[in-house]
């Protein structure tokens, strides 16, 4: 959708992007704050998630959960809030024909939180039950434990719901205090965004009635390791195998590399067509398979990951680390690399099909870094991506020898020494 973005830095400290799409019906919000799990207490870890639960509930305005809900959502208006290891996230969407009385109602919750003690009581009931529903998911089970062997500062489903029965209401009364100040706060709205009602959000968001705090909360400087062997997850319910394998370099990515490394990945493993899946596919060894990248304050780590029956699994492996190889000895065809560009471009132009796909073109990099990403101009990067910067990154993750590899369900040692020794960098 076509938009223009101005970045505003308001009076109480806090900054965000305004993104004008002259022809929405809708408005879009996100606010952030740094406040997530790592600013916990090891003891305490479900402090940050249980009161995000909270926050969009008893406020000063509407002293009830459900009657603030109801209230919100009279006209269809949807909001939810998420929990991540960095930061906290509240956002809504509501119709333009309502978009200040919805404005008007997210701050006086984020503000004016009451926390109340039998509305936590329900609260740790629910998260109870959703993080009860995560630890069935394997995939996210090997991953959370893969990243805290790595030394990440995180927990697993299964450790949290244990640590859980610490956290009491005063623990969440604290956590708000210590991490909700304007200072602290990013935000990107998106819609009809007429400079009298710019203005008008402005007076808004600086009339909240938050401290304005010392600054935005630092990153934690995390440095991830290597594993000298397979990290294993017995499971005798799960019959396949499910695995993740891990590479990381010391820094973060400049944008073209990150556009390489972006095509790789569509190359390799994005369509059933791809180098990787598609051979496996066409061999009738696996259904699906993944590979991405993640960026922290101090590395990236470049993965790939599926689930594979014992007897697939080593011809599996043996694709993987065939195409892999490849890549990094720059046999790549112009072909590849044209085929790659235009899947890329055509979802890039699908992601940006409604004001909050447009929004979320911008929240990753600004809530992570207060970077605006050059929305127009990622046509033209992608494009841009020659196979000497695809060779070059691939070969970087390799060359640094920090690498990990992860199992979940019903594997035996010899079958991972196996699957190690041929994926092994």
């Amino acid at each position: 959708m076509k938009h223009t973005v101005t970045e505003v830095t308001l009076n109480n400290g806090a900054k965000g992007l305004f993104v004008h799409v002259p022809a929405a019906t809708v408005m879009s919000f996100d606010i952030n704050f740094r406040a997530g799990d790592f600013l916990c207490p090891p003891e305490k870890w479900e402090t940050a998630h249980l009161m995000e639960h909270l926050l969009l509930g008893a406020n000063e305005r509407i002293p009830k959960a459900r009657a603030f809900q109801a209230e919100f959502e009279k006209n269809g208006a949807y909001s939810n809030a998420s929990t991540s290891s960095y930061d906290i996230t509240y956002e809504a969407e509501c119709a333009d024909f309502e978009w200040q009385r919805i404005t008007d109602l997210l701050l006086a919750a984020i503000s004016k939180p009451l926390f109340l003690a039998d509305e936590f009581k329900a609260e740790y009931g629910n998260v109870r039950e959703e993080m009860t529903g995560r630890a069935n998911n394997h995939f996210r089970h090997l991953s959370l434990a893969l990243r805290e062997a790595y030394g990440y500062q995180i927990r697993t489903d299964q450790e949290r719901l244990k640590l859980m029965r610490n956290v009491t209401v005063e623990d969440i009364r604290e956590h708000y205090l210590k991490t909700h100040f304007t200072n602290n706060m990013r935000f990107v709205i998106a819609g009809k965004l007429t400079e009298s009602r710019r203005q008008n959000i402005v007076d808004m968001l600086e009339s909240m009635t938050l401290p304005k705090g010392r600054g935005r909360i630092a990153l934690p400087d995390e440095k991830p390791k290597g594993l000298a062997e397979p990290l294993y997850i017995q499971n005798r319910t799960v019959d396949n195998i499910h695995f993740y394998f891990d590479t990381f370099i010391p820094r973060r990515l400049n944008e073209d590399e990150a556009d390489a490394l972006g095509l790789v990945n569509t190359m390799l493993t994005e369509t059933l067509h791809s180098r990787i899946l598609g051979e496996a596919r066409e061999q009738g060894l696996v259904y699906g398979m993944s590979s991405n990248y993640l960026q922290t304050k101090c590395a990236t780590n470049w993965w790939f990951g599926s689930q594979v029956t014992a007897e697939n699994a080593p011809a599996l492996f043996t694709i993987i680390a065939k195409e892999i190889n490849a890549v990094r000895d720059g046999e790549i065809t112009h072909a590849d690399i044209a085929a790659a560009q235009q899947y890329t471009l055509g979802r890039f132009q699908r992601s940006g099909q409604t004001v909050g796909g447009v929004s979320a073109g911008y929240t990753g990099r600004y809530f992570f870094e207060d970077v605006i990403d050059d929305y127009y101009g990622t046509p033209e990067r992608i494009k841009a991506v020659t196979r000497e910067q695809i060779v070059a990154v691939a070969n970087e993750f390799f060359s640094q020898r920090a690498f990990g590899l992860g199992f979940l369900g019903t594997a035996p040692k010899e079958l991972r020494q196996q699957l190690l020794d041929i994926i092994h960098p």
